[in-house]
């Protein structure tokens, strides 16, 4: 029943949908924030990949310090 997906058409509807529950007052606010999420997790992610990445090297040297 259900053969393309989204058509181009359907994606029209959503954007007016949008536009009439959040108005053109809000959406540039709302992309604002979720820009800033994107930003704040993308950070975050990094940050948590070098902490990742970082014990592993310090690790060695954190059991060296330990036992000497």
């Amino acid at each position: 029943m259900i053969r393309n997906g989204l058509e181009p058409w359907h994606l029209l509807i959503l954007l007016v949908v949008v536009l009439v529950l959040f108005g053109s007052r809000k959406l540039p606010d709302t992309a604002r924030a979720l820009g800033k999420s994107l930003r704040i997790l993308r950070s975050e992610s990094r940050a948590l990949r070098a902490e990742h990445e970082s014990p592993e090297a310090g690790g060695d040297a954190g059991s060296a310090r330990g036992t000497g």
